[in-house]
């Protein structure tokens, strides 16, 4: 594909192509004087209200690098690529679709999730003063008001969570968007975090279990931890590295509300698409999607 005239100013491009999927961002992989690099830009919309921009998503992995964690290395931000913000960094290689990964699964993957994501965690939340925290069932009760249609399953949902989650929880970094998909995956394992645009401030049980819900298993429901292992020993692993004691009960709570922010997500990104703001037969799925997360948390609900 012919490089875009706004590509000019990341460098001389021997080579550009629109990566698919990406619901709210562009990624191009570019190939700039023989360096493999990986360009996001903003696009049309964002999934949820709070969305980092990408000049703060571009600052929270450069903090990601340099506290050990594996991301691609950071390159340079753009406040203005074809009248879009965006930024590049390292190209990695390995698998992301969910669907193929969760096929035959790398038996270390499991215990290498909590490794990194214990590192995400230690990040020093000063490092990104940025980065904020809200009431995670106020913020979604706020998005749902937006669909402006009635779903008495998700508002069940946020209710039930509501009375459950630990209004005391340590606030950490957290990456916001911690599952299969968003892992770049080879033969030996994890191999890089990417998407940090839903990075903020919350209790860390929010990340441990959001690969739990089973949207993000990918079809392979018998391996709860994101179709690809089981949760105990990640979760064992996870509380040794940082001497935290989260509880499988803990991670049930915050599994229904992931299926309640997952079905919200659904429905604002399909209205982008009934409105008219940006019409896609992809947008249009996803609200289709969001019933199966309603039956889903009701499920969950009944067996508690």
């Amino acid at each position: 594909m012919t490089a875009p005239e706004w590509m000019a100013a990341v460098g001389p491009v021997d080579r550009a192509v629109l990566l698919p999927g990406g619901a709210s961002k562009e990624a191009w992989a570019v190939d700039v004087n023989g360096q493999e690099v990986l360009v996001r830009r903003a696009a049309a919309s964002v999934i949820h209200q709070g969305t980092l921009s990408l000049e703060h998503e571009f600052e929270v992995i450069r903090a990601a690098h340099q506290a050990g964690v594996k991301v691609p290395r950071p390159l340079a931000y753009y406040t203005d690529l074809g009248g879009r913000e965006a930024f590049s960094m390292e190209r990695v290689h390995g698998e992301t679709i969910g669907r193929r990964i969760v096929r035959d699964p790398p038996a270390a993957l499991p215990l290498q999730m909590a490794d990194e994501l214990a590192r995400v965690h230690a990040i020093p939340p000063e490092r990104l003063p940025f980065l904020q925290s809200t009431d995670p069932v106020q913020r979604m009760r706020a998005e749902l008001d937006t669909v402006e249609e009635p779903h008495p399953a998700i508002e069940l949902g946020l209710t039930w969570v509501a009375e459950r989650l630990n209004a005391d929880a340590e606030l950490v970094v957290t990456h916001g968007d911690w599952r299969i998909g968003n892992l770049v995956v080879d033969g030996d394992g994890l191999v890089a975090v990417l998407d940090w645009e839903f990075a903020h401030l919350a209790d860390p049980a929010e990340d441990v279990a959001w690969p739990l819900v089973r949207a993000w298993r990918f079809g392979a429901d018998g391996r709860r931890l994101g179709g690809v292992g089981e949760v105990e020993p990640y979760l064992e692993r996870y509380n040794a590295l940082t001497g935290r004691e989260l509880t499988l009960d803990e991670l049930y709570v915050w599994e229904v509300f992931g299926n309640v922010k997952w079905a919200v997500g659904c429905l604002t990104q399909a209205r982008r698409h009934l409105t008219g703001v940006d019409r896609s037969v992809e947008l249009a799925v996803l609200g289709r999607f969001a019933a199966e997360m309603e039956y889903e948390l009701l499920d969950l609900i009944e067996h508690a």
